[in-house]
């Protein structure tokens, strides 16, 4: 067994009602003047004057930025430094879905230390001091309330960057299911299969550790159990309590193993045509999936073993080997149907002409370092062609 750490390093409060608690909460963290990064839409639904009102009732002054929509690039974040330098902030809450979390650190960082998004790209690139942060997802996708990295947009070159620190790390996540319930369908689906995407591949990831492994292997079974559910009963709040919750544990894992080709491959189709995230990881996944059977063939066959849809399994007479990935594949494919996501990159518009060039940025992509199968250009042009 190799060597490995875990540490988490933000403190969870989950179940319905739990966003009840923010302003007890950011209390005991100490806020006392805080800044409150939130969507548009979230203002719209009244979530931000909820927020509001909890800290109010405890003196907290707060501070709403919401100047920003999905996929936060650099010249956001420093509209939001912009923002809040002379308000003499000495928190932060994220409320929102990924964007709006990583929105957050993003601004957190160069708030307290200066500079440009970009010059924290890596890891641990702060000298002073960042803000206590709290955490409130809204969606049940990227697990981004229990990374210690924001994932931000370089505004020229479209270019995702992972921007990371320990202090990046929300100091408490708020998980409440109720607040998924304003979800459209599209969203739902999206950040749905962005999460199922990150427990598959943290799973196979050549980072895994003992520990993530754990966390991958829940956060599996709790969202592909429940994933479907969302689409024929959108109010079941036992489902989206298990989705947040697999989509968190999900983010555990992915802080403690990193991703892999799928993500690698689904960044440049957001940068070049703004494919929003989980639309394009739907198209990937099961292809991804079967380029990388015959290097993690038992690992992809116990996930479709804790599978909830064992009968698949069962009629094939206990499959071995290559069919179980494929039983695998098939399943994920079955799951992207059910959000109404594509699966294939030609059913969404995206140029064969193009697809050549795509893959040698994708074999630049950080993620595609921790692919189990050796990931570089032609294996990312044989990935697309495949999915196209």
């Amino acid at each position: 067994m190799k060597q490995f750490e875990f540490k988490l390093a933000t403190k969870l409060v989950s179940g319905p009602g739990a966003f009840d608690q923010l302003g007890t909460r950011a209390r005991e963290l100490g806020f006392r003047r805080a800044l409150i990064v939130t969507d548009h839409d979230l203002v719209q639904v009244g979530y931000l004057d909820r927020a509001n009102s909890l800290l109010h009732k405890l003196n907290i002054e707060t501070f709403s930025f919401h100047d920003f929509g999905a996929d936060p690039d650099s010249d956001t974040i420093e509209r939001g430094r912009s923002f809040a330098a002379e308000l003499n902030v000495d928190s932060i809450i994220g409320l929102g879905g990924g964007s709006s979390l990583d929105c957050a650190k993003g601004i957190n960082f160069l708030l307290t230390n200066g500079g440009r998004i970009q010059d924290y790209l890596g890891y641990g690139k702060t000298t002073r001091p960042m803000l206590p942060m709290i955490g409130i997802p809204t969606t049940s996708g990227t697990g981004s309330e229990v990374q210690s990295y924001a994932v931000i947009s370089d505004a020229k070159t479209h270019v995702k960057m992972a921007c990371g620190d320990s202090q990046a790390a929300f100091r408490l996540a708020i998980l409440d299911p109720e607040l998924t319930l304003s979800q459209p369908p599209a969203v739902t689906a999206a950040s749905g299969f962005d999460a199922l995407t990150h427990a598959v591949e943290t799973y196979v990831s050549t980072s895994r550790t003992p520990f993530s492994e754990l966390f991958s292997r829940a956060a599996w079974r709790l969202l592909e159990a429940n994933y479907e559910t969302l689409f024929r009963d959108p109010k079941d709040l036992k489902a989206r309590a298990a989705m947040q919750l697999g989509a968190c544990y999900a983010g555990i894992a992915i802080e403690n193993s990193m991703l892999g080709a799928t993500h690698a491959c689904a960044n440049l189709l957001t940068a070049r045509y703004g494919t929003v995230h989980g639309v394009a990881l739907a198209m990937l996944l099961p292809t991804v999936v079967r380029w990388n059977a015959n290097v993690v063939t038992e690992r992809y066959a116990s996930l479709a073993e804790l599978s909830s849809r064992r009968p698949a399994l069962e009629a094939l007479g206990q499959p071995q080997g290559y069919e179980a990935v494929e039983v695998l594949a098939q399943r994920l494919e079955q799951l992207a149907a059910a959000g109404g996501l594509k699966t294939s990159l030609s059913a969404n518009g995206i140029p064969h002409a193009d697809l050549r060039s795509l893959a040698d940025e994708a074999a630049t992509q950080w993620t595609g370092r921790f692919n189990p199968r050796p990931f570089d250009g032609n294996g990312a042009f044989e990935i697309y062609q495949a999915a196209w």
